[in-house]
């Protein structure tokens, strides 16, 4: 695995293959530069996780002196683990279960997205004879066969698809661990840096386009401030240029998927929101593209501010405090992750811990893509099983076993009287 990270990291080719089939460049070092940090990762703490726990005592029930029992415990991997991973981090999303899985002992079969397949070739050239990891191409019925081979299966990617995999997974008996779409809240609170909360939301809602489950796709700010952070936040908007114009905002990756987008974008304006930057979706290149869209006069009967939009869109929204805010915030199917800006980190936590979401960000927007050391779960649709961040993350892949030893040298079974 060491050698594997390193590797990774240096590799240009696999690099101009994730540019290549995401059209977007910052992204995709960052995208590299975070995988090989997490394979390193992996290899300084699975050893002292993976260490068997220490034997502890214990007794049975009944009378003080009778035998005593140790407990002690080994972990057994999973054989062979399944991941089927999307198109929006293609290199990300394949590896981040298949190393900690790999850490564990397990051998991995990875299909990713038949959208972004470039990756592959330059990828499996780095891969160590020694570690068992290979890499299909294939569609979705790839997908659908590779859940009745394997002994785990961990799958990223949409609700309909997460709900197809988790069912194969039940008839074929083996566990499956989900992580699905997302609508991620931000609030702005009285008091908040607003100049922050703009520049982090920003980059929270617009990073690969807004292609990433941990994307910020609704805002909520307090009523007294919500005129200053609007301005303030399509001014920043207004700047950001597109990849093709040197900028950092990379194309729509999935063929079809602009139409989303436009659904959302002409539902809100038929019901009133109002567009201060962006809008539309643009052409060039042979691709589609759609700028920073900052919209404001929103609500919640908008699919802009219901369901998954994944694209650059920031629907803002004024609210009467942090209790409207927290009660629109929970109305979601999803509960993946949020954000909360404020002037006190202590109000920030307060809101924070009210929220039905697995992370919350606190004065920054989208941290849990970056930082992979705190352990969280999915909430509601947004995804089942344990949690894929923290050192926790490992024990997916590992099945316990006890030990119950009765080291008792006394001649007296305890079982079943035989004598009268």
């Amino acid at each position: 695995l060491s050698r594997f990270g390193a590797a990774l990291a240096a590799d240009d080719d696999l690099l101009a293959a994730l540019v290549a089939d995401t059209g977007r460049v910052a992204e995709s070092v960052l995208e590299q530069r975070i995988v090989a940090g997490l394979v390193a990762r992996w290899v300084r703490q699975a050893p002292a996780l993976l260490a068997p726990p220490p034997e502890t005592p214990a007794s049975l029930p009944g009378p003080p002196g009778g035998p005593a029992i140790v407990v002690g415990g080994d972990a057994v991997p999973y054989e062979l683990v399944g991941v089927i991973s999307p198109w929006n981090f293609p290199l990300l999303l394949g590896l981040i279960d298949a190393v900690p899985a790999l850490a564990a002992g397990c051998a991995v079969l990875v299909k990713p997205s038949e959208v972004t397949p470039r990756f592959i070739e330059p990828l499996m050239r780095l891969v160590p004879e020694e570690l068992p990891l290979r890499v299909v191409e294939g569609g979705a019925e790839t997908g659908a066969a590779l859940v009745g081979l394997v002994d785990a299966v961990v799958f990223t990617g949409g609700v309909p698809a997460g709900r197809r995999v988790a069912e194969a997974a039940a008839r074929a008996f083996v566990p499956a661990f989900l992580e699905l779409g997302g609508k991620d809240p931000a609030i702005v609170l009285d008091g908040a840096d607003l100049d922050r909360a703009a520049s982090a939301i920003l980059w929270g809602g617009t990073a690969n386009a807004g292609q990433s489950c941990q994307s910020i796709e609704r805002v909520y700010v307090a009523r007294g401030v919500h005129d200053e952070f609007l301005a303030l936040l399509a001014a920043k908007a207004a700047r950001v240029r597109l990849t093709c114009e040197g900028g950092p905002i990379g194309p729509i990756i999935e063929p079809g998927h602009e139409g989303v987008i436009a659904a959302h974008l002409a539902d809100a304006v038929a019901k009133g929101a109002a567009v201060h930057t962006g809008g539309r979706i643009e052409r060039h290149g042979g691709g589609h593209w759609c700028r920073p869209t900052v919209l404001s006069s929103v609500d919640h009967s908008m699919l802009v501010m219901t369901e998954e939009t994944f694209g650059p869109l920031l629907p803002v929204m004024a609210v009467d405090g942090p209790d409207e805010a927290v009660a629109l915030a929970n109305d979601s199917v999803y509960g993946l992750s949020a954000a909360v800006f404020a002037g006190r980190e202590e109000q920030a936590m307060a809101v924070a811990a009210r929220l039905q979401a697995g992370a919350v960000s606190v004065n920054d927007a989208s941290l849990t893509a970056l930082v992979h050391e705190g352990e969280k779960h999915s909430f509601r649709l947004s995804g089942l099983g344990g949690s894929r961040m923290g050192a926790a993350s490992i024990g997916r892949f590992l099945r316990r076993r006890a030990f119950l030893v009765n080291r008792s040298e006394a001649a007296d079974p305890w079982w079943h009287p035989t004598e009268e």
